[in-house]
């Protein structure tokens, strides 16, 4: 029998996994993290929990702090669970340690169960979406392909929204600001992030503050 974590906030998903791991029959308690400070709180009490974990949505500085977290708390397994996840995060934490596994918000629910079984035994599972990307992206770089430079990714307008968010706008206020719905917003800042291949707000400003998009006399005001 095994306890979980479920950190995400967002409702539905969680509602999601909530109803998933009900049916499963090696659960023995089901908790739940909004938080990185919440997570942290839950691990100290369950330190060999299972961690369903959105990676995206939590405060993390950089994959080296979740590394760092991994290695505090050695008992658990981790499951990311998200979105989007850049591929240098991917690299850096899948190679770190074989206590984490990944699947997509968007696969299928039978491979989400599998991944779930998965954790629950102890064994890494990664989605099929994900091991194409990093095959893919092994290839490629054997193969001396070379990537579009970052300044040429984002639009004006992305780069706009990059420089409200790096300063502390909400994608609600971002909206308002622009006169413009809360979804197209969430949209745009989605794919900022996979064209900069970040997983933050932390790395997206950090981007935002080396690419000029933002000053830092405009940061610290």
């Amino acid at each position: 029998m095994r306890e979980y974590i479920i950190a995400d906030n967002q409702d539905i998903s969680k509602a999601g996994m909530m109803f998933l791991l009900g049916r499963q029959k090696d659960v023995s308690l089901l908790l739940e993290a909004d938080s990185k400070a919440e997570l942290i709180k839950e691990l100290r009490l369950h330190p060999e929990a299972v961690v369903i974990l959105d990676y995206t949505l939590f405060d993390f500085n950089g994959a080296d702090e979740l590394m760092v977290l991994q290695q505090r708390f050695k008992e658990a397994d981790w499951l990311l669970f998200s979105d989007e996840l850049s591929m240098h995060f991917l690299r850096q934490v899948l190679f770190s340690s074989r206590t984490f596994g990944v699947v997509m918000k968007d696969s299928s629910k039978e491979e989400i169960m599998t991944a779930l079984q998965c954790a629950s035994r102890k064994e890494r599972f990664i989605c099929n979406h994900i091991s194409n990307l990093l095959l893919s992206n092994n290839t490629s770089s054997n193969t001396g392909i070379t990537h579009i430079p970052e300044d040429h990714l984002l639009t004006a307008t992305e780069k706009i929204i990059l420089k409200a968010i790096a300063l502390g706008k909400t994608t609600k206020e971002i909206a308002a600001e622009k006169t413009l719905s809360f979804h197209t917003i969430n949209s745009h800042r989605k794919n900022i992030f996979r064209k900069l291949g970040v997983n933050n707000v932390h790395e997206a400003t950090k981007y935002a503050m080396r690419a000029g998009i933002v000053d830092l006399a405009e940061y610290y005001i």
